[in-house]
Formats: C-alpha cells, sequence, structure tokens
C-alpha cells in the first residue's frame, strides 16, 4: 500500500506503507480435547465389539479416599448411575427396595452381580465379583466408581430431601465408615439370610430399574419351564 508524503516545494512524495503481519490463528480446538469429549456415546441396543464405557452425563470426580478412578476404555454406551450389589442377599435387596421406592425421579439404576450384564461394569472399574461381594459399588459416570460407605453416600446424594441430606455424613472419615460397612457386610448373611437365585425375581415390578431385567426375566421364564 502506497503512502504519500509532503517534502519541500509543496512536493509529494510516494512512500510504502508497511502492513503489520496478522497473528497466526489459534490451533483447532480438536487438538487441545480430552478423551472424555471424544467419547462415542451409542444407543444402548446397539451392539460393539471391544470394551465398554459409560455414557458421560455426571463426570465430577468425588473428593473421597474410597473412590476410585478407572481407565477409561473403548465406548460401548454403558450406563451411569448403577448400583451393582449381591442379588442373593436379603439385607441388600431391601436396601435397592429401599431406594427404588422413594427414588422419584428414576435416577438410580441397578444390577444383579449374579448377572452377566454386571461384567462390562466391573471390566470398566478393574474389579472382579469377589471385591463387589465384599463391598458393593456404584458406577456413577466416566471413569468413576465408588464403594462401600462412599458408594452408599453417593447414591443417597441422589434421592430427595430429606434423604439426601444423610450424603452429609461423608465428612466421617472414610476409615471409621468402612469399618462400620465392613462390620454389617460380613455378618449379613448370618443375620438377615441369603438365596439361591436374586431376589429380585422374586418382585418383578421392580425390574424396571434393572439394567440386567432381560437376563433376569429369562432366568425367570427358564425357571418356570423347568418346574
Amino acid at each position: 500500500m502506497l503512502k504519500m508524503l509532503p517534502i519541500k516545494n509543496g512536493v509529494w512524495k510516494a512512500s510504502r506503507l508497511r502492513i503489520p503481519t496478522p497473528p497466526p490463528p489459534p490451533p483447532s480446538l480438536h487438538r487441545f480435547r480430552s478423551s472424555a469429549s471424544l467419547t462415542v456415546i451409542a444407543p444402548s441396543n446397539v451392539a460393539s465389539s471391544g470394551e465398554p464405557d459409560i455414557v458421560p452425563d455426571n463426570l465430577g470426580l468425588a473428593e473421597t479416599t474410597s473412590s476410585s478412578v478407572a481407565k477409561p476404555v473403548i465406548p460401548t454406551a454403558l450406563q451411569p448411575r448403577v448400583v451393582i450389589y449381591d442379588g442373593v442377599c436379603h439385607l441388600c435387596h431391601r436396601g435397592v427396595k429401599w431406594v427404588i421406592n422413594v427414588d422419584k425421579y428414576r435416577k438410580i439404576k441397578f444390577c444383579c452381580l449374579q448377572s452377566e450384564a454386571a461384567e462390562p461394569y466391573l471390566r470398566l472399574c478393574g474389579v472382579d465379583r469377589e471385591d463387589v461381594l465384599r463391598r458393593f459399588i456404584f458406577i456413577e459416570g466416566l471413569g468413576q466408581y465408588h464403594q462401600a460407605s462412599t458408594a452408599a453416600l453417593r447414591v443417597l446424594s441422589y434421592l430427595p430431601l430429606p434423604y439426601s441430606a444423610v450424603s452429609t455424613l461423608s465428612i466421617v472419615p472414610v476409615p471409621l465408615r468402612d469399618a462400620v460397612y465392613d462390620y454389617v457386610a460380613k455378618r449379613r448373611y448370618d443375620w438377615f439370610g441369603k438365596t439361591e437365585d436374586c431376589l429380585v425375581l422374586r418382585e418383578p415390578e421392580m425390574l424396571e430399574r434393572f439394567i440386567d431385567a432381560e437376563e433376569i426375566l429369562k432366568r425367570r421364564r427358564s425357571q418356570s419351564s423347568s418346574v
């Protein structure tokens, strides 16, 4: 671009005006996406191969020492806020039934540990069935799960008031809370009893809240036909 500059005796001289070079554009945002933002969410009825992942609708991490962070893996859209519990335990079944009755917004879902549907969740969290028999597990969101007393308090936090207020007990030190939990868990069969199969089979009206409902119903039909 030229610019005219005045010199002596009214004579003008052309001079080239330098235009500053604009700064380079910022790097493309796709280079900085986290692994969570790249998760592909597929419908739950779509079958795919590989390891599962969870639909990330709740990605905040709880600040508790008994909580564990699982490594995200290849997604197949598992569901969040799922309780994996010992389905043959009478005490566990009573707790699940109570949560279903008070959870009017249907935020929490369930799965019997004895079901095959529990396996992808266990792999995702890096635990086995023996771990969950000792301490039930609550998968809250992508790469996030809790066990024992912390799991119970996190479940309560999703319930309406006044029940969610009980979750404030999370201020109690984890070792103390888990000591009470483990004491009861080790004696639950002696105190409350157990059955040979998932207790929810006796109450099929609860199955709409179970991610393994189809598997349980199939098992129920199989038992009925064998009688």
